[in-house]
């Protein structure tokens, strides 16, 4: 016990733990340093080993150097091997010549801890560990160090649970969203309500579970869960637009789906209201799902919104003349369409000649009283 507190009282300096937490031991003076013998030693050995801190971590940095000067100040010693300590805390050198050494671990040049009589041999490969953990290094910890590595080790302990945590709340995710997709409702519901129960703060997971709601049918359920992402993203430190325009919008469309034209208009408003650029395809989406629905009055307010945003889109004209064709008359057995009708077809064309509706434009339009659509072409081509 002599030697090693005399050891420790000429060799020991700084502890430097894990997350940059540097607690000191007795000195702080840097040893000298040597470079390592670059001429091969006849009947070399060889050290390997492992540098773990005092509360088991492994040390990412720093030197392991050895010695056979003990007598020595801390800070005239001379060392003749020095091997860098990896990210790991591994480290490993050669060429050394054989014999009784004291190995010192040095981070920031400042020695940490030691180990002496390293017993090195001709033709072997030593495995020595620094385990900070053992007994004889703890007994030379402060009453202060101790508390803080203990502070430390619970901090860490906390931590490694947490990421536990999450690793099986984003495979519930990834799972949730894959069943989804596949039309597996019900099992999607089951992981992503388990995802919610362990890490509930987060949006992205209720708009998970909206989606596989809304995918089942349950769209009041949908509903609750779009808010909740909502008022979460709108919570955090930085909330994001896009998230909460795809929360809106699908709530818009649980709305639709529900029978509540006028809710899920409102919460498309919000959509286009929170992501700008992308307001003519929210506004598209609101007609084009109201539309289905048969809610033809309102899906004509909403693809007005969506031409407005984006007049280029020809899908909106074919729903646009789709809106108001239901409304037309007929006269002498030749169909009256009402005003904006014939506009929205042929802008149709104009736009995409050969879409997927080009026939059924061309057919509805032939089927329309002439002198309505012949007055239409006219007023166009005085336009140009």
């Amino acid at each position: 016990m002599n030697r090693w507190k005399k050891l420790l009282r000429s060799t020991l300096s700084v502890s430097a733990l894990a997350c940059a937490v540097m607690l000191g031991t007795t000195t702080s003076a840097a040893l000298a340093q040597s470079q390592n013998e670059d001429m091969p030693v006849a009947g070399a050995g060889k050290v390997h080993g492992h540098i773990t801190n005092a509360i088991g971590e492994p040390m990412t940095s720093g030197e392991v150097k050895l010695t056979q000067d003990r007598e020595s100040e801390a800070s005239k010693r001379k060392f003749t091997y020095t091997f860098p300590v990896d990210k790991n805390g591994d480290f490993k050198g050669d060429n050394i010549k054989p014999g009784d050494y004291l190995l010192v671990y040095f981070q920031d040049n400042k020695s940490v801890d030691f180990i002496d009589h390293v017993d090195i041999k001709n033709g072997v490969d030593t495995l020595q560990n620094v385990d900070m953990t053992r007994e004889e290094y703890q007994k030379t910890l402060t009453e202060e160090q101790k508390k803080q590595y203990a502070e430390i080790k619970k901090k860490n302990a906390g931590a490694i649970a947490n990421n536990a945590k999450v690793a099986n709340v984003n495979a519930l995710l990834l799972k949730g969203r894959d069943e989804t997709k596949n039309k597996n409702f019900d099992a999607a519901i089951a992981d992503l309500t388990q995802a919610t129960q362990v890490k509930g703060d987060e949006s992205i997971i209720w708009n998970a579970l909206g989606d596989a709601q809304y995918g089942a049918k349950k769209y009041d359920e949908a509903i609750t869960s779009y808010q909740k992402s909502i008022d979460l993203n709108a919570a955090s430190k930085k909330p994001m637009a896009d998230v909460a325009a795809s929360d809106y919008s699908q709530m818009g469309l649980a709305y639709a789906m529900s029978g509540k034209p006028t809710d899920a208009m409102q919460a498309f408003e919000k959509a286009a209201a929170a992501e700008p650029a992308k307001a003519g395809s929210y506004y598209y989406n609101a007609a084009a799902v109201l539309y289905n629905a048969g809610k033809t009055d309102e899906a004509g307010a909403a693809i007005d919104k969506a031409i407005a945003a984006d007049p280029n889109k020809a899908e909106s004209y074919y729903i646009k003349g789709q809106t108001l064709i239901g409304k037309s008359t007929v006269k002498n057995n030749k169909i009256v369409p009402p005003p904006g009708t014939v506009e929205a077809y042929e802008k149709y064309l104009e736009l995409d000649p050969n879409g997927r509706h080009a026939a059924d434009v061309k057919g509805i339009l032939a089927g329309f009283d002439e002198t309505v659509v012949n007055e239409y072409r006219a007023r166009r081509g005085k336009k140009k």
